[in-house]
C-alpha cells in the first residue's frame, strides 16, 4: 500500500472512531444533546463534532429533536442492534437460561460487558414478577457505581482492573470519593464471598447482587447479575439469598457458553 493510500486509509479509520464516540455519548448521557454538549462529553474539537453531527443526521444515526437543537439517536443504530439479537448465538444460548433464572429468584438477570466506563446489557430477561426496572439488551448502566460494573471490575487482570479504575475516577469528578468506597465494599465482599451487592447505584430503591464470569474461547470478562426496584429493600439478606444461585448459574454459564467465540 502506498503512503497517500495508507493515510488516506488511517483517515477514514479516524473519522469512523470519532463517529462512534459521538454516537456513545448519546447511549451514556440517555438524553439528547447539543453540540456544545457533544464536545464537553467526547473532547473533539467543536468542528469535528459539528461535522460528524450533520454526517449522522443525513445516514439516519441522529435526528433532531422537534424545536429544538438537541440531537437524540434515530432508528438507523436500532437496526444494528435487531440485526445483533436476531443473530446472536449468545442470546440463543443465554436468554433461556436467563430467564429460568430470573423465574427462580423473582428477579431481572443481566449478562453484560464493559464498554468505555459503562457496562453494556448483552442479554436481560425478567420474572414476569418484576413490574419495575425493566431494562433490555443493548441498555447501559455506569461501571463506577453499580453491583454489576464491580463484579466486571473485579474479575479483570489487576493492572487493567488498575487503568480502568483511573479512568473512572477522572470522569467522576466531585462524586470520586462515593464511588471509591462503594467499589471498595464491592471488592472487598467479592474478595470474601465471590459476591457483591450495591443499593442505589443506578436507581433509587433498585438493587443489584453480581458476580464476575468469563466468556467463550478467548474468556472475556462479563458480569452477571440480578437484582429489581424495591420499597426499601433488604440490601443483606437480598445478597444471603441471591448470592449462592448466582454463582453456580455463572459457572454453569461459563460451561454453556466455552466454545462461543462471537462476542461483540
Amino acid at each position: 500500500m502506498s503512503a497517500s493510500a495508507q493515510a488516506k486509509n488511517g483517515a477514514t479509520i479516524l473519522t469512523v472512531s470519532r463517529g462512534l464516540h459521538v454516537l456513545r455519548a448519546f447511549r451514556s448521557s440517555r438524553s439528547p444533546l447539543t453540540n456544545s454538549e457533544l464536545v464537553r462529553s467526547t473532547g473533539l474539537p467543536k468542528a469535528t463534532v459539528s461535522r460528524l453531527t450533520s454526517t449522522l443526521l443525513h445516514l439516519g444515526f441522529l435526528r433532531h429533536v422537534r424545536g429544538s437543537r438537541e440531537f437524540e439517536l434515530a432508528a438507523a443504530p436500532l437496526g444494528i442492534g435487531h440485526a445483533f439479537i436476531a443473530s446472536s448465538e449468545l442470546l440463543q444460548v443465554a436468554d433461556p437460561f436467563l430467564q429460568e433464572l430470573a423465574e427462580r429468584l423473582g428477579v431481572s438477570v443481566a449478562l453484560a460487558v464493559g464498554d468505555g466506563l459503562d457496562m453494556l446489557y448483552v442479554a436481560y430477561r425478567a420474572s414476569h414478577k418484576v413490574a419495575t426496572l425493566r431494562l433490555g439488551v443493548g441498555s447501559v448502566l455506569p461501571m463506577g457505581t453499580t453491583s454489576i460494573g464491580h463484579a466486571y471490575l473485579w474479575g479483570l487482570p489487576p493492572e487493567q482492573r488498575a487503568r480502568q479504575i483511573e479512568d473512572l475516577k477522572k470522569a467522576a469528578g466531585s462524586r470520586e470519593a462515593v464511588m471509591l468506597r462503594g467499589m471498595e465494599e464491592s471488592f472487598s465482599e467479592l474478595f470474601a464471598g465471590g459476591a457483591c451487592g450495591v443499593l442505589g447505584g443506578y436507581q433509587r430503591d433498585a438493587y443489584g447482587v453480581a458476580v464476575p464470569l468469563r466468556v467463550g474461547r478467548d474468556r472475556t470478562v462479563m458480569g452477571l447479575s440480578c437484582g429489581k426496584a424495591d420499597v426499601q429493600p433488604d440490601l443483606a439478606a437480598e445478597r444471603k439469598r441471591i448470592a449462592p444461585v448466582l454463582k453456580n448459574a455463572a459457572t454453569r454459564l461459563e460451561e454453556l457458553l466455552a466454545g462461543f467465540d462471537g462476542l461483540p
